[in-house]
């Protein structure tokens, strides 16, 4: 979710939303628009592009109602404006208007920095909208729409859900308001894999799982499924490699409870259970050969060999043998 400075107040003067997360960005404007038609029906909302706000456009555009009514503008890409329309928005953030809302929408990097600057400054409200790359960051925002939205579900069912549908916010906002509508009580991986079959399936965690536990045929019917619906080898690549390197972390850490082991080596609790269930058969011979088949694998969709999907077949057959044969491979 958006990230909110110490004011947090949408009717705020100014608001400035930093970040490239455009399903953040649109969703501080849609608060501050939403606060502002509460506090006035009849709020007038400009939204504009910086095209659009040429140099004098918004002294215009806070100049006093004659029905003294609340205005909302709305300033996307601010990183992009004119000179000139910079010297505008600077001079009214040293004394903005009663009754109206500027909200800047900002990239946050080096362009356009001293409008940020100076924003930030002024003391406008700040809604951080970053990017998600992290894998991390995503399942914490699908944890966060649940919670939003009042509704329980569980660590396997949150992580299912960002392996089926992947990096599109939109997308996974989307998915989790299908559930919440659709779905009573809590939501566990099973309803996940219900509604979104095929998504799933193609996962390339998938993939990984059932290499990791020795189930060649479904392992390798994933992995076909995974290529045919678009899913890019490099990613089937990293989610073997992390599925072989926990059952390796695992193997070699101390007994003691998911908690403690959570802690030692990076993963949550849960998944310390499900990667216990998969190591049985592994031995440390078999990570060798299994680390050695996803290096292979990894060269090969990187340019390395001829045929990406035949590397990534021949790394799925060898983990899996690994997974069964107690390293004789």
């Amino acid at each position: 979710m958006a990230r909110k400075n110490a004011c947090d107040d949408p009717l705020a003067p100014v608001t400035l939303a930093v970040g490239l997360e455009e399903l953040l960005l649109d969703r501080a404007v849609r608060e501050v628009v939403a606060a502002a038609k509460a506090a006035d029906a009849d709020t007038d909302v400009r939204d504009l592009t910086p095209d659009q706000l040429q140099p004098g456009t918004l002294a215009e555009l806070v100049s006093p109602s004659l029905f003294a009514e609340r205005k909302v503008v709305v300033v996307r890409g601010a990183q992009d404006l004119s000179a000139d329309t910079v010297k505008d928005v600077k001079a009214y953030l040293s004394s903005p208007a009663e009754e109206i809302t500027l909200v800047l929408l900002h990239a946050g990097g080096a362009k356009g920095k001293g409008l940020l600057d100076a924003a930030r400054k002024a003391g406008a409200r700040e809604v951080a909208c970053p990017k998600m790359t992290k894998p991390a960051d995503r399942l914490a925002f699908v944890r966060g729409e649940f919670r939003t939205a009042g509704r329980s579900a569980t660590p396997e069912a949150c992580q299912a859900l960002v392996d089926a549908i992947g990096s599109d916010l939109r997308e996974l906002a989307s998915a989790v308001t299908q559930l919440v509508a659709d779905v009573d009580g809590t939501i566990d991986e099973a309803v996940v894999g219900r509604y979104y079959t095929g998504r799933a399936e193609a996962s390339s965690f998938t993939v990984a799982d059932r290499a990791v536990e020795g189930r060649t045929a479904e392992a390798l019917e994933a992995l076909r499924w995974s290529l045919s619906t678009g899913v890019a080898p490099v990613l089937i690549t990293s989610a073997l490699a992390q599925g072989v390197r926990a059952i390796g972390k695992l193997s070699s850490a101390r007994g003691g409870r998911p908690a403690d082991l959570a802690r030692e080596l990076g993963m949550p609790p849960w998944k310390i259970d499900r990667v216990r269930q998969q190591m049985r058969g592994w031995t440390p011979d078999g990570v060798a050969v299994a680390l050695r088949a996803v290096a292979e694998a990894d060269a090969g969709v990187k340019g390395g060999g001829d045929d990406p999907e035949y590397a990534l077949e021949k790394a799925v057959v060898t983990i899996a043998r690994a997974a069964r044969s107690r390293g004789r491979v």
